[in-house]
């Protein structure tokens, strides 16, 4: 008997990389699947619906169920209509796990406003539009899982992803919100952010391609799970995995304050902060090895 016995869930990007392996785990725990994916290449371009009918046959092959939806997440009709097939093919839905996602790299005074525009459209946007009927069916049931995807890009920045980094951490915030949305539905909402080696990763420098050195398949284990009624009570958390390791990462909190009487100037601060506050250092400038401060 699988965790996912009876469920139907949508895993959207499922046509290739993390989003193929999660589908795949989804179906291999018991779950129906609607494999939803616009079928492009990794920028976003030339649209198919090959990719998803390709992971559909592999998860009939194995004796599972799965619809392919080749729909786009960037428009409202788009998750609107991936959401619709799980409840017309399938009668239902439990689990929504979005994983879709394209990349436009370029540094912030170079980007164009349509690889901004276009990035943001499928991560954050993408994200939506799929929680939002999603949500409504859900708060109706009074139960459901939902699983998001963010990235470190996101959590601790990359500089020549500008618009990717902040549509990931955009993510975390529409992640806990709707967390808290939906907490007294029964509903939970989760993020991953996953370090493996996909189609997106092929685009890197041999040293960084060497850091996300993890098979996609070791995300699913971890999806299924939280797409399980053994985590109905984990809700609001980012997760993240990198082949065998699963680890937790803490909610943003303040780290220090300091406080004046009558009030702050600029100069009263300059004298103070230095001691009173510093810095919470930013984690990949010693991974990127950017020396900071700069010297005079």
């Amino acid at each position: 008997m699988g965790l996912l016995d009876g469920k139907v869930a949508v895993v959207t990007g499922a046509g290739n990389g993390i989003g193929r392996a999660v589908a795949l785990g989804l179906s291999h725990a018991g779950a129906r699947v609607v494999v939803n994916d616009y079928g492009v290449t990794v920028d976003g371009r030339a649209p198919s619906s090959a990719a998803a009918q390709a992971v559909v046959k592999e998860i009939e092959a194995l004796g599972g169920q799965a619809v392919a939806s080749a729909e786009s997440v960037a428009t409202m009709a788009g998750g609107e209509a991936i959401v619709e097939t799980a409840l017309t093919r399938f009668g239902d839905l439990h689990v929504v796990v979005c994983c879709a996602g394209i990349l436009r790299e370029r540094m912030i005074f170079n980007m164009t406003e349509e690889e901004w525009d276009a990035v943001i459209a499928v991560h954050l946007k993408g994200h939506f539009t799929v929680m939002r009927p999603a949500t409504r069916h859900m708060r109706e049931k009074r139960r459901g899982r939902i699983v998001t995807f963010t990235s470190t890009a996101g959590l601790e920045g990359s500089p020549g992803q500008p618009n990717y980094s902040a549509a990931k951490e955009g993510i975390v915030g529409l992640t806990r919100s709707t967390a808290l949305a939906m907490a007294k539905y029964g509903v939970t909402v989760n993020c991953i952010s996953p370090t493996a080696e996909t189609r997106m990763t092929e685009r890197l420098s041999d040293d960084r391609r060497a850091q996300a050195a993890a098979p996609p398949a070791a995300v699913a284990p971890v999806v299924a799970f939280l797409a399980s009624d053994r985590a109905a009570h984990i809700t609001g958390q980012i997760v993240h995995v990198r082949g065998n390791q699963v680890s937790l990462w803490s909610h943003p909190a303040p780290v220090r304050a300091v406080t004046s009487r009558e009030g702050w100037t600029p100069d009263a601060l300059a004298d103070v902060w230095d001691q009173g506050l510093g810095q919470d250092r930013l984690r990949r400038l010693d991974a990127l090895g950017i020396a900071w401060p700069p010297k005079a």
